[in-house]
């Protein structure tokens, strides 16, 4: 018979809810881990793709570096092209050609990225990228260069700048990390890949459909996103080895630098899309105000990589730029 004055206590069902409801969320990633689980892929799979004519692989900290060269080789101070997070040499290749009629243009896959793939210390902070610039360019008989770099990579090159001045001509940022974040909402990529705990599926399936999404927010105008440069970030993040190397980089980041941006004092263009979700073009008025005499051009209706959105009008800025 009922008891009306009897107790009830709550939780062994609320204990029993939470189980249910943790058991039936881990069927659900199980299952979508059998749906969607990618394997790496080698690198000999890759080469025939995203390797060309100028693309040499040169062995370096005990990786093959990936590196393309192309342009004038009698160009004494050539520039060098750094990549961003997730991405690729393959970022500039527009670039390259509007400049290399003129210039010497070094691209390369940063360790932990594009064909290069996992530094083996598996370590990635400044101290090793700058070993890393120094090791490239010693290796490549270059004494002097142009420095230029975009997100991730824009914060490797004026770090590098601060602590290797006199090897610098001079300094190109293009949309470049180097400040806390404030309103940025990111790309969608990026946000599973800082979640802690869901991050680590990263390493067992990267739907092409998350890499369109992720595509699509750092692209002001989404229509130039393509069929084509899905698959080719698709198939660079999963490298063998290169989702690991970018969750280590995403729990760990680089460390906080113990450089200034201040105290950069080689001579600077800072390059910027009005519309960058993923670093606010505030920050384009930042590294103005605390890189004393650089200059600032902001494109309208540009996203976070200009690099691919508007090749041909950022390679006249930079060629504008670096002129005797």
């Amino acid at each position: 018979m009922f008891n009306p004055n009897k107790t009830i206590d709550p939780y062994p069902l609320m204990k029993k809810f939470i189980a249910y409801f943790f058991a039936g969320l881990l069927a659900l990633l199980c299952l979508i881990g059998i749906v969607f689980f990618e394997k790496d892929v080698p690198l000999a799979d890759l080469k025939p793709l995203y390797a060309n004519e100028h693309s040499k692989f040169i062995p370096l900290m005990g990786m093959d570096v990936h590196v393309r060269d192309e342009g004038p080789l009698t160009d004494s101070i050539p520039l060098v092209l750094l990549h961003g997070m997730s991405s690729s040499l393959n970022t500039w290749d527009s670039v390259a050609y509007f400049l290399k009629d003129q210039r010497r243009v070094i691209s390369v896959d940063l360790p932990g990225f594009g064909m290069t793939g996992p530094n083996p210390d598996n370590v990635y902070n400044f101290k090793v990228y700058n070993q890393f610039l120094d090791s490239l360019t010693a290796r490549m008989g270059i004494n002097r260069f142009v420095l230029a770099g975009n997100s991730m990579g824009g914060a490797i090159s004026w770090n590098y700048a601060v602590t290797h001045p006199n090897r610098l001509k001079q300094l190109v940022l293009i949309d470049a990390a180097g400040y806390p974040k404030t309103k940025e909402k990111g790309s969608l990529g990026f946000l599973i890949a800082s979640t802690p705990v869901l991050n680590n599926l990263l390493l067992y399936f990267t739907p092409k459909a998350l890499v369109r999404k992720s595509l699509e927010s750092i692209y002001f105008d989404q229509s130039r996103v393509t069929d084509e440069q899905v698959t080719r970030f698709h198939d660079i993040v999963v490298r063998e080895g290169n989702r690991a190397a970018a969750l280590e980089i995403f729990k760990h980041g680089f460390g906080k630098p113990t450089e200034k941006i201040s105290d950069v004092k080689v001579p600077t263009l800072i390059l910027w899309g009005d519309h960058d979700f993923v670093i606010d073009v505030s920050n384009a008025d930042r590294f103005e105000k605390d890189i004393l005499g650089s200059k600032k051009v902001i494109f309208p209706n540009v996203g976070h990589v200009p690099m691919e959105e508007i090749p041909q009008r950022l390679a006249q800025e930079i060629k504008t730029f670096v002129q005797p």
